[in-house]
């Protein structure tokens, strides 16, 4: 392999390249731009249903937040809160029944025992940033009407005004408020924010740490499709034969061929996780879970490279196998998409492929769970190599390989 630069390129350097323009692709190299915040998907659950519950949904429909938040209005909390929990939203927010009455009470009544009842946030702990600024608008959002209720003189229009809040009619809205805010005035609580934190068992993914796994996976059964051909090479060239009928059993001298194979393979894995590390910061996981992980997608991998090198005729036939078994594999396996897309026969399918048991693995540790998450893949992948490696060399002894 070492004598051959473009199959050592091809099979050390072309996944990691790829990488790279996938980094550029995605926004991760090369573009500053790309660390701006939008779209923060908050959940609005309004109990309330009341003026300051109904001005506070309007801030966050309002269209100077439209490239900010991705508001949601939603009736059930509890659902709300499970959507924040699967990571399909940055924040869940609560107005409780009661809360503009507690602010400014009804009749004008005036009491120095009147409690002010929270607002609640329901918080990603996943994405602090996006989290920090909806804290921040609930904030400013709150301040106002404190600072409304305290002066007993600044009324929700001039709030409107602001930007804070606007609304196609958010003028009736503050119209009412008005004057109960100025009744209201002698009292002067602050207003809390109750902030919990979800229970989100999974970090955001990182598209960037699916992608490169993926080319990983694809670029792998290139190195052992090379390897495989390597075999029949040797066969050719009498090299084979002669290791072959020397006091060594086949399954010895073709474990040591493989183990070449397979050391290459996870130069090439490792190469790329060190690479896209340091280059693009990616959290691969657990390094121990992910040693046991490449380890185990390697054997599986060079499994298959041997099983084509005992079934093809010639290296010319074995290389358009492993060229489209690699493509097929890629496909079956998730390097260019989820298998979520695909049917349930074809996600089943597709776990014939070392590609597919790897990206389950991988796409496990990205969520942020470590060895013992990962057991059903790496036995799976261990348990493809050992097969593929017997059913190999029980094929190779049938053929008289050494004679071919």
């Amino acid at each position: 392999m070492f004598r051959d630069p473009a199959a050592l390129v091809l099979m050390l350097l072309a996944p990691f390249v790829l990488t790279i323009g996938l980094g550029f692709v995605t926004g991760r190299l090369g573009n500053s731009s790309s660390s701006g915040i939008s779209n923060i998907r908050v959940l609005l659950v309004n109990q309330d249903q009341a003026q300051l519950g109904n001005a506070l949904v309007q801030m966050f429909q309002s269209t100077d937040l439209n490239d900010l938040v991705d508001p949601v209005v939603m009736d059930d909390f509890a659902s709300a809160q499970a959507q924040v929990d699967k990571n399909q939203a940055s924040a869940a927010i609560l107005v409780p029944a009661g809360f503009t009455s507690s602010i400014i009470p009804a009749g004008g009544e005036t009491s120095t025992n009147t409690t002010v009842i929270p607002l609640r946030l329901y918080a990603n702990p996943t994405d602090p940033t996006s989290v920090g600024v909806i804290k921040t608008l609930l904030a400013d959002f709150l301040n106002r009407v404190e600072t409304a209720r305290v002066s007993g003189q600044v009324s929700i229009e001039q709030m409107l005004s602001s930007g804070i809040i606007q609304h196609a009619q958010a003028g009736s809205v503050g119209a009412e408020l008005s004057q109960q805010l100025s009744i209201s005035s002698q009292n002067t609580p602050t207003i809390p924010i109750q902030v919990q934190t979800g229970n989100v068992n999974s970090l955001k993914v990182d598209t960037l740490a699916l992608l490169a796994p993926g080319m990983a996976m694809m670029f792998l059964m290139y190195t052992v499709t090379y390897g495989g051909r390597s075999l029949l090479t040797e066969r050719n060239q009498g090299t084979l034969p002669r290791l072959l009928v020397s006091p060594t059993s086949s399954t010895q001298v073709l474990g040591g061929k493989v183990f070449g194979i397979f050391l290459t393979g996870l130069a090439q894995m490792l190469i790329l996780i060190l690479g896209t590390t340091l280059l693009f910061k990616l959290q691969w996981g657990d390094p121990l879970a992910v040693l046991v992980l490449i380890t185990a997608a390697v054997a599986a991998a060079t499994g298959w490279g041997l099983l084509l090198a005992s079934i093809a005729k010639s290296t010319g036939q074995i290389s358009s196998i492993g060229s489209a078994l690699m493509l097929i594999f890629g496909l079956l396996g998730g390097s260019f998409f989820s298998l979520a897309n695909l049917p349930a026969w074809a996600q089943s399918l597709a776990h014939i492929s070392p590609n597919a048991w790897g990206m389950d693995g991988f796409t496990t540790l990205a969520l942020g769970n470590g060895l013992s998450a990962i057991l059903t893949p790496v036995l799976a992948l261990l348990a493809m190599a050992v097969l593929l490696f017997t059913i190999a060399v029980l094929i190779i002894n049938h053929r008289g390989f050494a004679s071919v």
